[in-house]
Formats: C-alpha cells, sequence, structure tokens
C-alpha cells in the first residue's frame, strides 16, 4: 500500500515515521525547505516509547506527483486545508482513500466537496507532540492513539487493508465501527478544553484552584447540547472522562491552542469553536461558548492589527 504522509511536521512526521520506520511504502508531502531539512538531518523521533532516525526519508514535492497513492493521511493545521488540498490532489485516484486527522468536523465537508463522499474515511488522533527547533518530533509520551473507520461505520475490505498496514507500526492503531460518534466526542472535549483555558489564560489546575470548576461543567454541556442536536450526543462515560480530566486540581494541562496564543501564532478558532456555535445556531443556548469565541477572535483581530510578525 503506498502512503502519501501530508506534511512531516509534528503528527504527520510522527505517525508517518513509525510507519516508515516498519517498512512500509511512506512518502512525505512537504514544501522545498522541510525537504532540504530531512535530506540533511534525516526524519528524528524522540520518545519515551522508543527513538528512531531515518535518514533522508522519502519526500515529494506538490509538483512532483506522478501518480495516485493508495492512502492520504492528512494531519494538517485547519488553517493551512486549503492550500493541502491543492498540494495533494493529484495523488487521489478513483481508488484512493483519505484519511485526515484534524479536529472538529468542518474539514470532512470541506474534502468531501472536493473529492466527494467515496475517498473520506473519518479519522482522529490522541498524540502529544511537537516539534523543536532542530526539527525534531518529540513526543511527550502520554498515548499515541491513531483511530479511523469508515463514515457509516463498516469493516470494509479497504478499512481492514489499511487496519493491516497500520497495525504493524509502533504506535496504538484502532479501526472504530462508530468513528463519527468518537470524533465528535474528541470535538466536544476539545472545545470545552480550549474554551476554558484560553479563556482564562490558564491551566487546568489554575481553573479550579480559582474556584471556577463549574466553568468547565457548564461548558462542556454546552458543546455536547450542540452534539446532541447533530445527532451525536456523547456518550456518559467519554463526557465523566472529559470532565475528568479538565477538574482535576493541581493539573499543568493547557490547550495547544493557549500555547498558540501565547506564542502569538495563528489559532483554528472557526474551526474547532466557531464550527461548532454553527451548528448549533440559534437551536441551542450557547452563552459562554460565544463568550469563548469571542474571545479568540477579539485575539486574532489584535494579532492582524499588529502584524503577524510583530511578535515571534
Amino acid at each position: 500500500m503506498r502512503i502519501l504522509v501530508v506534511g512531516a511536521g509534528a503528527i504527520g512526521g510522527y505517525f508517518g515515521g513509525r510507519l516508515l520506520e516498519a517498512k512500509r511504502d511512506v512518502t512525505f508531502l512537504v514544501r522545498p525547505k522541510r525537504a532540504a531539512q530531512l535530506a540533511s538531518a534525516g526524519l528524528r523521533i524522540r520518545s519515551p516509547r522508543g527513538d528512531v532516525d531515518l535518514p533522508a526519508p522519502p519526500t515529494v514535492l506538490a509538483e512532483g506527483i506522478a501518480k495516485p497513492f493508495d492512502l492520504v493521511l492528512l494531519s494538517c493545521k485547519a488553517y493551512e486545508l486549503d492550500g493541502a488540498i491543492t498540494s495533494f490532489a493529484p495523488s487521489v485516484g478513483p481508488d484512493t482513500a483519505i484519511l485526515p486527522l484534524l479536529n472538529g468536523l468542518r474539514h470532512m465537508d470541506v474534502l468531501t466537496e472536493r473529492f466527494g463522499r467515496a475517498p473520506m474515511l473519518g479519522g482522529e488522533c490522541l498524540i502529544s507532540v511537537t516539534l523543536d527547533p532542530d526539527g525534531r518530533i518529540v513526543d511527550m509520551g502520554t498515548t499515541d492513539r491513531l483511530t479511523f473507520g469508515e463514515q457509516d461505520g463498516s469493516r470494509s475490505a479497504r478499512a481492514t487493508a489499511i487496519e493491516s498496514v497500520l497495525s504493524g507500526a509502533r504506535f496504538e492503531a484502532r479501526l472504530s465501527e462508530s468513528i463519527l460518534q468518537e470524533m465528535w466526542e474528541k470535538w466536544v472535549s476539545i472545545s470545552t478544553f480550549a474554551g476554558t483555558t484560553c479563556l482564562m489564560r490558564a491551566a487546568v489546575g489554575d481553573i479550579v484552584a480559582a474556584g471556577a470548576a463549574d466553568l468547565v461543567t457548564t461548558l462542556l454541556d454546552e458543546c455536547a447540547a450542540i452534539a446532541a442536536h447533530e445527532g451525536f450526543p456523547p456518550r456518559p462515560a467519554a463526557r465523566e472522562e472529559t470532565l475528568a480530566m479538565f477538574t482535576r486540581p493541581g493539573s499543568t494541562l493547557t490547550a495547544s491552542m493557549l500555547g498558540d496564543i501565547e506564542r502569538h501564532a495563528p489559532i483554528e478558532a472557526d474551526h474547532i469553536i466557531g464550527d461548532l456555535l454553527r451548528r448549533g445556531g440559534a437551536a441551542v443556548r450557547s452563552p459562554v461558548l460565544r463568550i469563548a469565541y469571542a474571545h479568540l477572535k477579539a485575539y486574532e483581530a489584535r494579532r492582524a492589527r499588529e502584524g503577524k510578525s510583530s511578535r515571534p
């Protein structure tokens, strides 16, 4: 199975690197700067689950794609999606499967509009990784799970074939028969997490210490109500797991979106929070989520006013 990994950043580089380590047929679609870096220094993963150094991994530039791939693994940021689609479009043929690992669900609509429903798998990942200044992929070691499945829940021939290819690598791969439900549950969870930590500009434990754990509960209820309105109410176990994780005293957890704000970087406000609000519309009251979204949009407005390069 020929696999195209779009990008070789933290997430794509990690899962693609693990697949390449397992001798899978992987090619990274990258920009010229990253291609040069990988050619000279290799793909390097630093992880409690085992380091890996892959000299000169196979790469291709967008203009170099000559024929379709069997699987496209997509893990870009939401605000890079349009550009990513343009770059990998030549790799999509009549039998290509597209497996996106973005948060939320808006990307599913965008990708389906461009390529149709047939190629589209649902997918999500749970991992904490970053790209350090030297281009190494640093795994924080909490978990490295990749979950995917057919949107209709079937165990299709292509899904089981992909499961076989992914399962031999050094990460947890799972074929789900309820992938859309799981994507919605993750969306509710990260919206609650990002909404509270960005709004309060604080870690989970700091919010609890401030006596504001009820803010987490309120935001979780609002996000869950929107999911229920769309036909995917979070299951009790998922709700309790989210609530326990984000109301834990002393926790130093912060959403990656807060880290982006603190670095004065672009954020996925519209894709994560804005799209959730849009789906709830006037039918679901979401006052705290709307305040959180306004906070994020005000940050974006200030960033645009001050200039994208005015801070590191």
